[in-house]
């Protein structure tokens, strides 16, 4: 049996009849999602979630697994042991802070069908639940300010919801969040994204992005390589103030 599935229904005092019915499916539905390896449909899986208190991957962490691309899972364990994330994003928002509409927007032109694109999309949106958990890693991300002024089939909407949702995540206690203007010209993020992770056992691991599948890199002098680099681009972005106003001004400008 799911036993995290259990205690919440047992905690939010929910039967699989009464989860059912505010669902909107059959009660044997409901009672198999607290069987293990039964994990509810996408469409329903964030409201079953909000319903009984929880983050996804607390009550079916495989949900993840299951849509994530095999070569990107290894990193979102990482993820998710990680103390600290330090992340350079030169065309995307951080998945960590993207909304559903963003992270479609993502995959348009991809070789997807439009169910694997929102599973893709969900997988992304789950990640987030590290962000919200009681002891959360301390997440350091620089973000080209091309990013923000980037949108799909001028699509004002998606990118103002974007912008503004960035701004809240950078309000949060454990997130710290810069941007690097684009008057300083050419600078060494121009060599693509990555991301370093600090695990709890004081190892290094980086994440670096690419055209094809990303590479996992732990070699301590090429992680160094990527700690001089990282300080380099820290140099030139703005004040986590500057920052922060300038992800609020990108906002109004998509209004």
């Amino acid at each position: 049996m799911n036993r995290a599935v259990q205690a919440a229904m047992v905690e939010r005092g929910y039967t699989a009849d009464t989860l059912a019915a505010q669902i909107g499916v059959d009660p044997k539905t409901a009672a198999k999602w607290a069987s293990r390896g039964r994990i509810p449909q996408t469409r329903h899986r964030a409201r079953v979630a909000e319903l009984l208190g929880r983050n996804v991957d607390e009550l079916w962490p495989d949900a993840l697994k299951r849509r994530a691309p095999a070569w990107f899972r290894p990193w979102a364990e990482i993820e998710r042991e990680a103390l600290s994330l330090r992340s350079f994003q030169l065309a995307w928002i951080p998945g960590l802070f993207q909304t559903k509409a963003y992270a479609l927007a993502t995959l348009v032109g991809e070789a997807l069908t439009p169910a694997e694109a929102d599973d893709l999309a969900e997988a992304r949106l789950s990640r987030q639940a590290v962000l919200r958990r009681e002891r959360p890693p301390l997440l350091v991300a620089v973000l080209d300010e091309g990013v923000l002024r980037r949108t799909l089939d001028g699509d004002r909407a998606m990118m103002r919801e974007q912008c503004e949702r960035l701004a809240e995540q950078a309000a949060l206690p454990n997130v710290s969040l810069f941007v690097v203007p684009a008057d300083v010209g050419m600078y060494p993020g121009l060599g693509g994204p990555f991301t370093v992770a600090e695990m709890p056992d004081g190892a290094r691991v980086a994440h670096v992005d690419s055209q094809a599948q990303a590479q996992l890199i732990d070699k301590a002098a090429d992680v160094a390589t990527l700690d001089r680099r990282w300080e380099r681009i820290r140099d030139g972005a703005l004040s986590r103030a500057q920052s922060l106003n300038l992800i609020k001004e990108a906002a109004a400008s998509w209004t």
